[in-house]
């Protein structure tokens, strides 16, 4: 129905957090609560439906249904346990948090945990933590506090994800940074993006290869398979953005894959080439063929094309298809410069959709 309001889901810190404080409550004899109140890390409260409590030996286990609003994710309805226990000898009001079976480990530097600790990232953790002192005040209890979170079929869910890629082994990251999830944001691929390079800097690598999608991104392993899989990120339509956070780490040659609509965007100088926000101009592109031989009664078919798909067919069955895709590259290569400054070098690969490469072209370093 147009004008809908799409519904806020949570994260999977928030889930923690709220299967931490409900088992809590349990622990402290408080009984089952069906629904828990936590504190969110850009402030507010949030209230999450308590799917099971239950007696764990000396302590008490939660679990959170996962939900994605109207941006289900790959976590959308995982079941996310909190078991809570008091540590003997415990006097303060402290609270140690690790994860368990499904959630992952991290293996590699350039993430915001630590090798070696569980992918429970820094945010969560305080969010975590928050709620587990709110309900030791609201209990009268006092004393340190061990939480284990633990994510049924993490593992498997986490197959889905990044995380492979990206050295977090054995199941899946708690994450969340504002602890709802807003239906179809930006934000949290643009985070993927940056933590991905964060990660590929941190193995000392140079090279980033950028793609627009996992096609593009396939093909283009393909043909560099000299490359780690880390320097290979998905961007999606964050042309500009991906660009300027890659200068931001230093990375001196930036690789671009993409296929012909995608191109014709970011020649036409666009920062977000999604369809919602940026148009192929075809008769932009059509005075372009013009201006590189095409002849007139081809024209027409180029600036009258439906599809960037339908244009690229009419631009390869003319004699002068090679010019035109070059300077179409060109067009782009200076959009590239303007978005990453003069440091970088920028080669681009133009796919087709079957995986040929139909041309590729690279701008050196303006520096150099």
């Amino acid at each position: 129905m147009a004008g809908k309001r799409l519904r806020e889901g949570f994260t999977t810190g928030s889930a923690a957090a709220a299967g931490a404080k409900a088992a809590l409550f349990h622990l402290a004899g408080r009984g089952v609560f069906k629904k828990v109140e936590i504190p969110l890390p850009i402030g507010g409260r949030l209230t999450i439906p308590v799917e099971r409590v239950e007696t764990v030996g000396k302590g008490s286990k939660a679990t959170i249904r996962k939900d994605g609003g109207d941006d289900p994710d790959v976590t959308h309805k995982a079941r996310i346990t909190s078991t809570v226990r008091f540590l003997p000898g415990g006097k303060h009001e402290d609270v140690i948090i690790a994860g368990g079976t499904g959630v992952g480990r991290v293996t590699r530097p350039g993430l915001p945990v630590a090798v070696g600790e569980s992918a429970i990232n820094p945010v969560p953790r305080k969010q975590i933590k928050a709620a587990v002192l709110e309900g030791l005040a609201e209990s009268g209890l006092r004393g340190t506090v061990s939480v284990i979170i633990e994510v049924v079929n993490g593992e498997k869910i986490a197959k889905k994800t990044l995380n492979p890629r990206l050295g977090i082994i054995g199941g899946i990251s708690i994450l969340g940074t504002r602890g709802t999830v807003k239906p179809f944001s930006n934000k949290a691929y643009k985070d993927t993006i940056t933590m991905s390079m964060d990660v590929a800097k941190a193995a000392k690598l140079n090279t980033i290869a950028l793609t627009t999608g996992g096609r593009s991104e396939r093909f283009l392993i393909e043909r560099r398979p000299d490359l780690p899989v880390t320097v290979f990120i998905q961007v999606a339509d964050f042309f500009a953005f991906s660009l300027k956070e890659a200068v931001r780490r230093d990375f001196d040659d930036i690789l671009y894959s993409c296929f012909f609509g995608k191109l014709v965007k970011m020649a036409q100088g666009y920062p977000y080439t999604h369809a919602g926000k940026s148009r192929i101009d075809f008769d932009l592109l059509a005075y372009w063929c013009l201006s590189l031989g095409m002849k007139k009664e081809r024209i027409h078919n180029v600036a009258s094309a439906n599809t960037a798909r339908e244009a690229l067919g009419f631009i390869l069955d003319d004699l002068h298809r090679e010019g035109i895709i070059d300077e179409i590259l060109n067009k782009a290569l200076v959009s590239a410069r303007k978005f990453a400054g003069p440091l970088p070098d920028i080669t681009y690969f133009l796919f087709d959709f079957g995986g040929d490469l139909l041309a590729s072209k690279s701008l050196g370093n303006k520096c150099g």
